[in-house]
């Protein structure tokens, strides 16, 4: 078995598109998948599941929730491995006060990686905005409210992503390593 994770974009954010954990952790055991972990209250979860793709995965939890949970949310689903190389190639370093400044934006494909591309020009002087090979790093170092490319990202301009800050990411990580033993 595979571990996966599983970021869910735009839920329990105001009072719109509500995905209790507690329901997400059980549609996803419903779905057939082990030691099922969601993380903060944000639409994570780390999972093990028999080989398939990760787009295969996010295709099937989106519609689970869609007709379960009466929810439309795009799902994105990396494996543990690709998490790994997605941290592993972060070129922004941010000290630890500052990993709530440092954003990752996953997206499901290469597609819609280089659709965030429309974020660079609203980068300001001291924000850094690189968008890797499997990921794309913001960080902006007076906050991410206070940044037009942190608010492009969050916003329509990255409706082909969803963003993690470092912090939560590497919580991800350690969950994910511990499903793997």
């Amino acid at each position: 078995m595979t571990t996966f994770v599983a970021l869910l974009r735009g839920i329990n954010v105001g009072k719109a598109k509500r995905v209790p954990m507690a329901e997400l952790r059980a549609l996803l055991s419903g779905l057939g998948y082990a030691d099922v972990a969601p993380l903060l209250n944000s639409g994570n979860a780390v999972f093990r599941a028999a080989r398939r793709t990760a787009a295969r995965h996010a295709a099937d939890i989106a519609d689970a929730i869609a007709s379960r949970l009466k929810v439309e949310v795009p799902v994105i689903v990396k494996s543990a491995k690709e998490l790994a190389t997605i941290i592993a190639e972060n070129p922004v370093k941010a000290a630890v006060e500052e990993h709530a400044r440092l954003l990752v934006a996953f997206a499901q494909d290469a597609k819609g990686l280089a659709a965030l591309a429309v974020i660079t020009p609203l980068v300001k002087p001291g924000e850094r905005f690189v968008i890797g090979t499997h990921s794309a790093y913001l960080f902006c170092p007076k906050g991410i409210m206070e940044s037009k490319a942190g608010e492009a990202l969050l916003g329509k301009a990255g409706r082909t992503a969803t963003t993690r800050n470092w912090a939560t990411v590497l919580k991800l990580r350690s969950l994910a390593k511990a499903r793997d033993r």
